[in-house]
């Protein structure tokens, strides 16, 4: 005879016991790390070696500005928006409508007047790119949502037609961008050279990251986009308007690609009509390696780039060309759906 043990013999767990907490994967975290190490006996010239990896970190902190749009879209909205790139090159042009009239401001050797005036053109290059947002998720995303393919198609038509407005307003040349006087030279540390510029760049990088963050995990209005990814019907249910969220999760992905256009932009110091569909390949990369949808992934994936570029450049020049997808090719055999996968796509 089978023994069925009553229920109050089953232990059961206190309500006030805390659950069981998710292992944390830190691996992704060392990897930095670990390749910077790595290439330090590779270098040999410690100053060489710091001036590289500052100059990764700064560069990598671009690149998630610009991509850190392009993942609160696909892994929030699941919209696969390949004119990502438009809104990172109009972004650039508007801000040389504010920096080449106020050139006396730019050209002054006062870090206050630089800044006084590299404050306004990115709050212009955000305005416009997200105001341009606003115009693309109503007109092109709006009717193609949950649909991949058309989503490609009209969007990468979005690209080639913004790319063909900015020749047609600006012209096919080049239009040098020169970084503000206070923001030129390095600071000299013994051998060691570190750009001005750079630091401002880990900075609003490192503050880009940190505002996501909070504002996803630990606002209102970060948790209904979260549980309206899960379950829309029970969010609009309790009286939101879904569609509203989205479009300015669109709206704030397309501000941020504004961002970094203007940073980029002063990065390499001129600005082309063609920048946005150059580096498109460069943020999508970055948006793979990261986990297609995870701020913390895209956050190391950017880094993770700029090191093999910079890395890669100074040891293996030819081979710094395909750096990028040697990285996107190894990280993807290592893990299949990138560093930090939030999704089952």
């Amino acid at each position: 005879m089978t023994i069925v043990p009553h229920m109050t013999d089953v232990p059961a767990q206190s309500a006030s016991e805390p659950l069981p907490k998710q292992p944390r994967d830190l691996l992704p975290l060392l990897l930095p790390v670990l390749l910077a190490l790595a290439m330090l006996p590779l270098i040999g010239s410690g100053s060489t070696w710091i001036t590289l990896t500052v100059a990764s970190l700064a560069m990598g902190m671009m690149i998630f500005i610009m991509a850190s749009g392009l993942t609160l879209v696909f892994g929030l909205m699941d919209v696969l928006n390949f004119g990502h790139g438009a809104f990172i090159a109009v972004g650039a042009y508007v801000a040389t409508l504010v920096l080449l009239p106020l050139a006396s401001w730019v050209q002054a050797d006062s870090l206050w007047l630089n800044l006084a005036v590299l404050a306004p053109a990115a709050l212009a290059a955000m305005a416009v790119s997200g105001a341009l947002g606003l115009v693309v998720e109503r007109v092109l995303i709006l009717p193609v949502y949950g649909q991949h393919l058309k989503q490609i198609l009209m969007t990468t038509g979005g690209l080639i037609v913004a790319e063909q407005a900015l020749y047609a307003l600006w012209g096919p040349q080049i239009i040098p961008l020169p970084l503000p006087t206070s923001l030129r030279g390095s600071f000299i540390l013994g051998d060691v050279a570190i750009a001005k510029y750079r630091l401002l760049a880990m900075g609003v990088g490192l503050a880009v990251f940190v505002g996501i963050q909070l504002v996803l995990t630990r606002s209102k209005i970060g948790l209904l986009i979260r549980a309206g990814v899960e379950n829309r019907e029970m969010v609009e249910a309790l009286g939101y308007h879904i569609k509203r969220l989205f479009l300015g999760v669109f709206m704030v992905g397309s501000a941020l690609a504004g961002l970094g256009g203007i940073m980029w932009a002063l990065y390499r110091e001129q600005v082309h009509a063609s920048m946005g569909n150059d580096l498109t390949v460069l943020v999508f990369i970055v948006v793979i390696i990261g986990g297609l949808g995870s701020i913390g992934g895209c956050f190391i994936g950017a880094i993770l780039v700029a090191m093999v570029a910079n890395y890669g450049g100074f040891l293996l020049p030819k081979l710094a060309l395909v750096s990028n997808i040697l990285l996107m090719v190894a990280i993807l055999m290592w893990r299949p759906r990138g560093l930090y996968a939030v999704t089952s796509r």
